[in-house]
């Protein structure tokens, strides 16, 4: 919770600096943000490389089913995001769609979005991807009371193999921790691909 509070800070920060244009241009007109965009996408390789061990023999220990959360996680997310988007006429299917494809991956989603898109739907879904964080961190012990175990995985979506997987593992049990980094690691992988995919279409 603490990592999402100082994500939004530093947002909140880097608003008010382009508000107030306190940053060198000569440095936005070299396309910063792009680079910085390769650097997380190489982070994110090597995160998943680094563990590529564990998650073969993960793969050949569980049941084929521990597919099915991740694909809980996808259908669920696009249901939801495609029923939103007819409560919200500025919000086009497609856009709701590929803000919900950010699966709670904030940084990345918001700047490929913002991007390919618009800045403006580049904030869309850094907001509604933290607060997707958020509320898994929060909600966490009331959706395994009246949910299950499973539930704060799906609803931590992308986040359940960092962020939130503390919080999966304290109310959930240890033992749905693998699960959490299974499908974490899956939709992590996913979400550059789908992004793109919906936010050209």
């Amino acid at each position: 919770m603490k990592n999402s509070f100082i994500m939004l800070s530093v947002f909140i920060a880097g608003i008010l600096i382009g508000v107030f244009s306190l940053f060198p241009q000569a440095v936005m007109k070299h396309n910063a943000d792009l680079y910085a965009l390769y650097c997380l996408m190489l982070l994110v390789g090597i995160a998943i490389g680094s563990d590529i061990v564990t998650a073969w023999k993960l793969l050949k220990r569980l049941h084929i089913r521990i597919i099915m959360v991740p694909l809980a996680v996808i259908v669920g997310t696009y249901a939801g995001v495609s029923l939103l988007s007819l409560c919200i006429p500025s919000l086009s299917l497609k856009e709701s769609l590929a803000v919900g494809s950010g699966f709670g991956y904030y940084s990345l989603s918001s700047i490929l979005i913002s991007r390919i898109n618009s800045e403006s739907l580049g904030m869309i879904a850094l907001l509604s991807n933290i607060i997707r964080e958020l509320i898994t961190v929060i909600a966490a012990p009331v959706f395994v009371r009246f949910f299950g175990k499973l539930s704060p995985i799906v609803s931590g979506g992308a986040t359940s193999m960092d962020t939130t997987l503390p919080i999966i593992a304290r109310f959930s049990g240890k033992e749905y921790a693998t699960i959490s980094v299974f499908s974490g690691t899956i939709l992590t992988m996913l979400v550059p691909f789908l992004v793109t995919l919906f936010a050209k279409l």
